[in-house]
């Protein structure tokens, strides 16, 4: 398994010069069966990021480009009258989907972005009082775009919260830079990659990753850190038990990928901040030590037992 996992990211990496941990915390929320938040300036690579994912693990993919004028049928689809057949046919939208890639989707309005909760959390879409269960495996990579810009609502925390894990790629270092520019266009990269893992190969260690086990001593330190985000806190304020669920079930996942059965403190530190950087409220983000992000003054501020 690893070395099936090590060949798929050693090619993403081929595409996405300089950026391995990201592209690796990608794969690692694939695996936990979340979904993915990539929030940076245009440009760096994040639909590139996508794209080279779905053609390696050979997933079906839709991209959706969020606007202001984006309504929720255009992502889930609607129900349209057949004369030949006398009643309303549903008509999949572009959410079904085995890798959605939710391009730009602060620039479209609260309602368009609400369609995608029951999706992102249910893996279901009801539409018409009907239950339409989406393609397994699913998930959802969106890009956001930084709120500073023109043309941008902010994620309702209600929906950050459904994205298991938030990261950024920011600009590569000089040398990854002059690889991109002598490596040719990316595109023409991504549509020469080959599939590596078959898609029942993945959604078997999807279901394996909930049996890599969690010491007694793991998931107390999992507990300190969500008794620590939530210490001198206004009320509400800090992780929540949903946000603890999610920072163990990625550190499992990121065992599984290191080859092992049990997690590590190095696990939940190796994810920790991907998973903790969106949910910690705004008096986290504004107090603390200069070039510290919220997250790691946090794992910072609590030992491991």
């Amino acid at each position: 398994m690893k070395s099936l996992l090590e060949q798929t990211l050693d090619q993403v990496n081929s595409v996405i010069l300089g950026k391995r941990h990201t592209v690796r915390l990608t794969l690692c929320c694939l695996l936990a069966r979340g979904h993915l938040l990539i929030e940076d300036v245009p440009g760096v690579g994040k639909t590139t990021l996508a794209h080279a994912l779905a053609k390696s693990l050979g997933l079906s993919m839709r991209r959706i480009q969020f606007t202001s004028d984006l309504l929720p049928a255009d992502i889930i689809g609607n129900s349209i009258f057949d004369r030949n057949e006398q009643k309303f046919v549903f008509h999949p939208g572009p959410l079904f989907a085995q890798m959605v890639l939710a391009d730009e989707v602060n620039r479209a309005s609260p309602k368009a972005q609400s369609a995608l909760l029951e999706a992102m959390e249910e893996r279901q879409v009801t539409i018409d009082g009907i239950t339409h269960p989406l393609p397994q495996p699913f998930f959802v990579i969106a890009t956001q775009n930084p709120l500073h810009q023109i043309g941008t609502y902010p994620l309702p925390e209600s929906q950050l919260d459904r994205f298991l894990m938030r990261v950024e790629l920011g600009f590569p270092d000089r040398d990854a830079e002059r690889g991109m520019l002598l490596g040719g266009d990316r595109h023409d990269l991504v549509r020469e990659l080959s599939p590596i893992l078959a898609m029942e190969n993945l959604i078997k260690w999807q279901e394996q990753v909930r049996q890599v086990h969690v010491s007694e001593p793991i998931l107390e330190y999992v507990l300190d850190l969500l008794e620590a985000s939530r210490r001198n806190q206004p009320a509400g304020g800090g992780l929540s038990p949903r946000a603890g669920m999610a920072l163990q079930r990625c550190a499992q996942a990121w065992a599984l990928m290191e080859g092992r059965q049990m997690v590590y403190p190095e696990d939940i530190q190796a994810v920790a901040s991907s998973v903790m950087s969106h949910r910690l409220g705004r008096s986290w983000s504004e107090a603390g030590d200069e070039g510290m992000t919220a997250a790691e003054r946090l794992i910072r501020s609590v030992p491991v037992r």
